[in-house]
């Protein structure tokens, strides 16, 4: 059966799904199938002790953010959505070592959560309903707290749903006191896709998705269907793209139309932290006039990498060093295979800004493109070479004929979500190899640690899988708990290809 063929289904486990949120609060979650090990619960005394153990500043950061609907000005285009009372959430700053106290109020009809995507936290904190924490019911609060292990570039979501995919996310910036990278400024650019009340609500494309399409064959041209892309390829991805139209594209909450200005003087050095927020799109990012420097990738620093563009996926970060010229340049996201593009400013002088009511063919977007596996940790982040003590391998497996997306064809199931967790030790070095069998590109996130590419490459959290491939990542048993695996395709996630990794007592 081609790629692009349809028949109409569905999930089993929606119902399941639906079920998550009828676990008794305070209920803790099942140890392990009944034959199985006994894992350590987010509530082990040894979670606490790790957290105490930290190298900590003693500064606490207080903060407080309440989730509600609102809604979103694009441009003269009313979207009624979610947020944290603007989207992007203000930028939470801090530095290495020091303290997160954030209260989250929930004013949404129904339980939330708060993720903190790529850090390295204690187990209780990281925001995954079920399987770390009780949801957040509607009403209610819960206090986030904990120390920030690492310098870099981080964010934060729901873990509850399709919240993700409306307007509820943010920046957090970890900041190294003793930074060895020179530079003049700073901007913090945000990407994201966006059809949330303007065509649909993620609900809505998740039942579409669900529901499938029919035969539609191998439909070589892209061609919108209400909510659902087809035949939006990339060669970059391995083939599919993508499965979900959406009107526009965002850079820091603001369209192409409307776009956010970053203001410098010429000849300044630019630290520019770029996060993928999208629920099904990649970027292919280039500045007109410039070449990029990738410094950093997922919050931990690389050799220098010098391109014209980059591609970032779902849930992926890159900070980039650019030396600005005189005049104005336009920042580009291109949603990759999707023929959309996001554009911000950046202003240094006098210029005649891009048009943006088609996608622009800047030169540098075909430049040289940097991914991934170019990439090597900086000396000082690179793991010891040294022979795994534990390998898991976990088989992307589903398609979207089902749309049954799945870890090793078993849907994660979120009232036993430690039904098939992968047992670890404290203080193992492990290899986690994913294969994707898949006909379509995932990218694959870690919670609770930053693994290295295994033979040298970046340290990372999120990465890029193609169809077809396999990749395998170490990272040392160092943060006791259960920690969440999953595409970070927002919808292909909501599917249930998920799983645990978990340390055992």
């Amino acid at each position: 059966m081609p790629r692009r063929t349809f028949l109409a289904g569905g999930i089993s486990t929606i119902a399941a799904m639906a079920l998550a949120g009828c676990t008794p609060e305070g209920a803790p979650p099942p140890a392990a199938a009944p034959s199985g090990p006994r894992f350590l619960t987010p509530t082990d005394a040894v979670v606490g002790e790790r957290e105490a153990a930290r190298a900590a500043s003693g500064a606490v950061n207080r903060v407080s953010l309440t989730a509600r609907p609102g809604r979103l000005d694009l441009a003269g285009v009313p979207a009624d959505t979610w947020s944290y009372g603007q989207t992007p959430a203000p930028v939470i700053r801090q530095a290495r070592g020091d303290r997160l106290e954030l209260e989250l109020v929930n004013d949404l009809p129904e339980e939330s959560s708060i993720h903190w995507h790529g850090l390295a936290l204690r187990n209780d904190m990281d925001g995954v309903p079920h399987l770390t924490q009780d949801p957040v019911p509607a009403g209610g609060s819960f206090t986030y707290d904990f120390v920030t292990p690492h310098a870099g570039t981080y964010w934060f979501h729901p873990h509850s749903g399709t919240q993700l995919d409306r307007g509820l996310y943010g920046a957090l910036i970890v900041e190294d006191p003793a930074e060895p990278l020179a530079y003049d400024s700073e901007w913090v650019v945000i990407l994201d896709d966006w059809l949330d009340g303007v065509q649909a609500t993620p609900d809505q494309v998740r039942t579409d998705l669900e529901g499938g399409m029919g035969d539609m064959g191998d439909m070589p041209e892209m061609h919108a269907m209400g909510n659902l892309l087809m035949g939006a390829v990339s060669d970059v991805l391995g083939g599919d793209a993508g499965d979900v139209s959406y009107p526009f594209h965002l850079i820091n909450g603001r369209p192409a139309t409307d776009p956010d200005v970053f203001e410098a003087t010429p000849g300044d050095r630019v630290r520019i932290r770029l996060i993928n927020a999208a629920g099904d799109t990649a970027y292919r990012v280039a500045l007109t006039g410039h070449r990029m420097t990738v410094t950093h990738t997922d919050g931990f620093p690389v050799d220098h990498t010098e391109g014209d563009t980059l591609i970032i996926g779902m849930g992926e970060r890159y900070d980039v060093v650019v030396t600005l010229g005189d005049g104005l340049f336009t920042l580009i996201a291109e949603a990759e295979g999707k023929l959309r593009q996001a554009h911000a400013q950046v202003r240094t002088g006098a210029g005649t800004p891009l048009p943006t009511d088609l996608p622009f063919p800047a030169p540098e977007l075909q430049g040289k493109l940097v991914t991934a596996d170019q990439l090597t940790a900086a000396p000082g982040v690179a793991l010891d070479q040294r022979a795994p003590d534990r390998e898991i391998t976990i088989r992307l497996t589903g398609g979207m004929e089902k749309y049954d997306w799945a870890f090793d064809g078993l849907p994660f199931d979120m009232m036993r979500p430690m039904r098939n967790a992968h047992p670890i030790v404290e203080g193992e070095r492990v290899r986690l190899t994913f294969v994707n069998d898949t006909e379509m590109w995932h990218p694959v996130h870690l919670h609770g640690h930053t693994y290295q590419h295994a033979g040298g490459g970046p340290r990372k959290d999120t990465s890029i899988l193609l169809p077809g491939k396999r990749i395998a990542l170490d990272f040392d048993a160092d943060n006791p708990g259960r920690w969440l695996t999953h595409c970070h395709n927002l919808y292909h996630g909501e599917a249930q290809m998920m799983g645990v990794v978990a340390y055992t007592a």
